[in-house]
């Protein structure tokens, strides 16, 4: 066997394999007294067929790939040993020729990571500002959530329910077609489409309209995306919205153990706080993490950005199908179209790994226990398969990297915002 190192970039090692004749043939025999015994030759019993026999009936190329299956990781087990090459997760392996049996190997090498001076990163979150103005928009919202319908006698205006019979065509075919269904009359309103609800405006009770709109490109039904629809519609009753009064019968509507609209304020503004807070200590965690990036210096091998989009893509086809939507796009377009994402959540794991390790920060076997007892009380689905999947070793070298992540963060906010323990570093 020939080995030698075609290059190295990227943290990959291209490896080019070239087997000896003689090594081929010993794999070829293996196989061959491998599949024998598998094999009904008619004529022989199973496990007496020749080769030249076995051959024949199942083909050389079946009995060539069993070889090559054998062959491939010892070859490329002692290709890595050779050159010395310490590998950091399976390599992609493509056969050049197969006479004699060539190969190469892409091996994917361990990620570097040179961290700046992070010690030095000073940054401030922003303030935390609730106004009377938030808080009266929360309200407004309530109201709306608590408000009645009432019908009228008039045209369609924005934001009335209407019950309307709506036939829709495309190239002549029908794609809707609904009676006496109940629709909301919103600005922007994107369902069927958008300009629907706009269209509906001014359609007086008993009236009819018919109009034309077009399916943006990037619409859900591929069927339908790009395409002119020709609507009729006819309007059978119109409803206005009755918002409930301000006052404490309303505030018993929204939340009954409030008892005045003082209180219901009073719990929208901490409500309101709360998630500003939360959103502001997000935006603080981004800027500092985004400040170590810039100052780092890391590499890595493409595959960690191939699974990190494979992951990306599972979370999103298990979203799909909980909400029922389809993306009128490809595989290869999604992909490519995460792949920056995924680039920059393995950028920062890797960064938040190597500062754990600066800071010599350790997660314990008990708050690893309590994160995935965390985990399984917030879980749903079938709860045998998720607790089989808690107990496994890999949910608990998953949960420990999550925790030495989550504890790495907390130093950087900690040396950002200039804690006491930092100062002389």
């Amino acid at each position: 066997m020939k080995v030698s190192k075609e290059k190295e970039e990227n943290r990959q090692v291209f490896l080019k394999v070239e087997m000896e004749p003689a090594e081929v043939e010993k794999y070829l025999k293996e196989s061959y007294h491998h599949l024998v015994k598998r094999t009904n030759v008619p004529g022989f019993r199973k496990g007496k067929a020749p080769r030249a026999v076995l051959e024949r009936h199942i083909g050389r190329e079946r009995l060539f790939e069993e070889a090559l299956n054998r062959l491939l990781p010892k070859a490329y087990e002692q290709a890595i040993r050779e050159q010395e090459v310490e590998a950091f997760g399976r390599p992609s392996i493509e056969i050049e020729q197969t006479d004699p049996v060539v190969f190469t190997a892409t091996v994917p090498l361990r990620p570097t990571v040179k961290l700046g001076d992070y010690h030095q990163i000073r940054l401030t979150p922003e303030p935390v500002e609730i106004t009377e103005n938030d808080v009266n928009n929360v309200i407004e919202q309530l109201r709306r959530q608590h408000s009645t319908w009432e019908p009228v006698e008039r045209e369609v205006k924005l934001d009335d329910l209407v019950t309307l019979d709506v036939v829709g065509n495309v190239d002549e075919k029908p794609f809707l077609n609904q009676q006496g269904v109940q629709y909301e009359v919103l600005p922007d309103h994107p369902i069927p489409i958008a300009g629907f609800a706009e269209q509906v405006v001014g359609v007086k009770v008993g009236g009819e309209k018919e109009f034309k709109l077009k399916f943006p490109e990037d619409y859900p039904r591929a069927e339908l995306a790009g395409k002119e629809a020709h609507f009729k519609v006819k309007v059978s009753e119109v409803k206005q919205r009755r918002l409930p009064s301000l006052d404490d019968e309303f505030t018993a509507l929204v939340n009954p153990e409030l008892k005045t609209l003082d209180l219901l304020r009073e719990k929208v503004s901490q409500n309101l706080r709360l998630r500003a807070e939360e959103k502001a200590r997000n935006d603080f965690e981004e800027g500092i993490i985004d400040a170590v990036v810039g100052q780092s210096q890391v590499e890595f091998p493409p595959v960690l950005v191939d699974m990190e989009i494979a992951r990306l893509l599972d979370q999103q086809a298990r979203w799909l199908e909980a909400s029922g939507r389809q993306l009128n796009k490809t595989g290869e377009e999604l992909r490519e179209e995460l792949r920056p994402l995924a680039t920059k959540r393995v950028t920062r794991s890797l960064i938040l790994e190597k500062v754990a390790e600066e800071e010599k920060i350790a997660v314990s076997d008990a708050e690893i226990k309590a994160e995935l007892e965390n985990i399984a009380k917030s879980v749903t689905g079938n709860k045998d398969e998720v607790q089989k999947w808690l107990n496994s070793p890999q949910a608990h070298s998953s949960v420990e990297q999550l925790l030495t992540r989550r504890k790495a963060m907390q130093r950087l906010v900690e040396i950002a915002g200039g804690s006491t323990s930092d100062q002389g570093k």
